[in-house]
């Protein structure tokens, strides 16, 4: 016992309508998962990235094993992360809407990082990511990615919570 409390109280199912719930109150960067695999480029919206170590420099993004994307990250090992501004939510909601491939990528301008993935040149940072592992987690695959490039630029950032998209302004 922790302070008189049972360490382990009775189990109540969650609902996944409750984690919903509380996950909506977790506000989070909203991001563009890039890749350029065997039928061109694809991509997804994601706001499940996040950083793991500055040394080597690496982040994870959890990526549903469905989605388009998923199978070109895991095959060509190489992927890339576009932090999106605010007057980049049309972007972000033609990659939600759109079928995979090319029509995601129009709109904004766009390039090859120096090992060629897709980068969006004026989001707000990217990172060129090698494919480290691959780790099964349920629906989603948690990709952990070696940073090999990342550029930034000042600006404001493009958040996700409450079920839509915010503005969250430098002070």
């Amino acid at each position: 016992m922790i302070h008189g409390l049972d360490p382990f109280p009775p189990a109540q199912p969650l609902t996944p309508a409750e984690f919903k719930a509380g996950m909506r109150k977790l506000a989070a960067a909203v991001t563009l998962i890039t890749v350029y695999g065997p039928e061109g480029r694809n991509g997804l919206v994601a706001t499940a990235v996040c950083s793991l170590s500055a040394e080597p420099p690496q982040l994870l993004a959890c990526v549903n094993q469905s989605a388009s994307a998923f199978a070109a990250i895991a095959g060509t090992r190489l992927f890339a992360v576009n932090v999106l501004r605010p007057e980049q939510q049309p972007l972000a909601e033609r990659f939600y809407r759109s079928s995979p491939g090319e029509e995601r990528f129009e709109g904004g301008q766009w390039r090859w990082s120096p090992l060629g993935a897709p980068v969006l040149d004026d989001a707000l940072t990217w990172f060129e990511c090698r494919v480290v592992e691959v780790v099964p987690a349920a629906t989603h695959g948690i990709v952990i990615g070696l940073v090999t490039a990342c550029r930034s630029q000042a600006g404001d950032f493009l958040v996700y919570a409450e079920g839509g998209y915010h503005a969250l302004t430098r002070g």
